[in-house]
């Protein structure tokens, strides 16, 4: 199942390229939908250093959650689409089960 909204449906992609993360993908379509001329521009309007962008480009940083939400602010599209875009297929995200449990070592 895709997404449907007008603006994610303007740049579907191939299955096989659905399936790989690719940021890429989701900052090319973000420059497009919020019709900005650059990288530069883009992280301007998501008020982010421009090397966020960058680094998130060579994949040497991740799109983070904080960094999704605001996305998601400036542009109105939705989480799962934006995701989407992304290569991001995850239909839940798992917490591991010792996470927010405290540290047996430290009492």
């Amino acid at each position: 199942m895709k997404p449907d909204s007008p603006e994610v449906l303007a740049h579907v992609m191939s299955d096989e390229e659905a399936l790989n993360y690719n940021p890429n993908r989701l900052l090319d379509a973000l420059i497009d939908i919020m019709h900005l001329k650059n990288d530069a521009a883009l992280a301007r309007a998501l008020e982010v250093a421009p090397p966020v962008i960058s680094k998130i480009r060579h994949q040497k940083l991740p799109v983070g959650a904080s960094l999704l939400i605001r996305m998601h602010e400036v542009s109105e599209l939705s989480i799962r689409d934006l995701r989407y875009l992304m290569g991001d297929r995850r239909r839940k995200f798992r917490i591991s089960p010792t996470h927010f449990k405290p540290d047996a070592s430290a009492a």
